[in-house]
């Protein structure tokens, strides 16, 4: 890979997780709504008038890092373009980022157009979790070479993996519905679930808890078999751990704005540990990794196509 493609794919992945803490503050100033309309700011003005507040500067903020976002992905894509015939698998990804992009600057007008619905602003931030994802898999695949790929790992660790991936999404709904419930609506006009946000604090621990014994599992295994997932599940493990803290500390301590922003974003990170994790289940066919795998020489294993 060029090191100008290199650059731009981690300013890329960056510029995703930027813009989960800048919507991050938005939520938690109460900045929501201030800009009232979209794409516009106001129905006279794109951009934010002499007569509206801070909030609009924060909320408008936020909208233009959607084109910071935008242009980041469109030079990937740009520069993925010359290749996209030998590696189809980072065309794809980075195709896939461009139109999230697109969709998601649609579903964020939609949380305007329907005045902070908290199940719409809930999927507008699950979905851009998805994007840091898929770019942390561009980054994942940017120095593997293409070609057809098999496991690299035992089948039971692969299903123990995937077991983990289904409690961190767990944990993560259970977290946005947590939100949707709370404090922190984005503007005080906004309505909320009208969930019990204890009871649902409790609930969203529980898959938190369960994920860091899984990830722990992950860890232990990954060094005892000397698997290729090792360093990114310590990582994981890690993130996940200082999530837990903040967490304790934010549910303690009333959920002060600045711990529930870091709380998104290291939901984030989560989340794109993870998504390496699961990248490193599988190396480019015919690797020799035998006695770094634990998979024995000679066993047959599951291929996949590249991409």
């Amino acid at each position: 890979m060029t090191r100008t493609l290199r650059i731009f794919a981690w300013a890329s992945f960056v510029a995703q997780v930027t813009i989960i803490a800048t919507g991050g503050a938005v939520r938690l100033t109460g900045s929501g709504l201030g800009c009232p309309t979209w794409p516009t700011c106001t129905a006279e003005s794109l951009v934010p008038t002499d007569e509206l507040t801070y909030h609009s500067l924060i909320e408008f903020g936020n909208r233009m890092m959607t084109g910071v976002v935008g242009i980041i992905a469109l030079i990937v894509f740009v520069l993925v373009w010359r290749i996209r015939r030998e590696r189809r698998d980072l065309f794809v990804l980075s195709f896939i980022v461009g139109v999230g992009i697109v969709a998601q600057a649609i579903v964020g007008g939609i949380t305007v157009w329907t005045g902070l619905n908290p199940f719409i602003v809930g999927f507008h931030y699950v979905s851009s979790l998805a994007l840091v994802c898929v770019t942390a898999a561009f980054l994942a695949r940017m120095d593997a070479p293409a070609g057809p790929r098999e496991s690299a790992v035992p089948g039971w660790y692969a299903s123990l993996t995937h077991l983990t991936s289904a409690v961190l999404l767990i944990s993560i709904v259970f977290g946005v519905l947590t939100t949707g419930s709370g404090p922190h609506s984005g503007d005080a006009a906004a309505g909320r679930s009208g969930f019990d946000s204890e009871i649902l604090e409790h609930v969203h621990a529980w898959p938190g808890y369960a994920l860091v014994v899984l990830t722990l599992a992950l860890v232990v295994a990954a060094w005892r078999l000397r698997l290729p997932t090792l360093r990114w599940s310590i990582a994981l493990l890690a993130i996940e751990l200082v999530q837990v803290g903040v967490g304790l500390y934010q549910a303690r301590n009333g959920l002060p704005a600045f711990a529930v922003g870091v709380h998104m974003v290291l939901a984030a990170l989560t989340a794109a540990a993870m998504t390496i994790v699961i990248m490193r289940l599988k190396r480019p066919m015919g690797a020799d990794a035998a006695p770094e795998t634990g998979v024995e020489p000679g066993r047959a294993v599951r291929t996949t196509p590249a991409g």
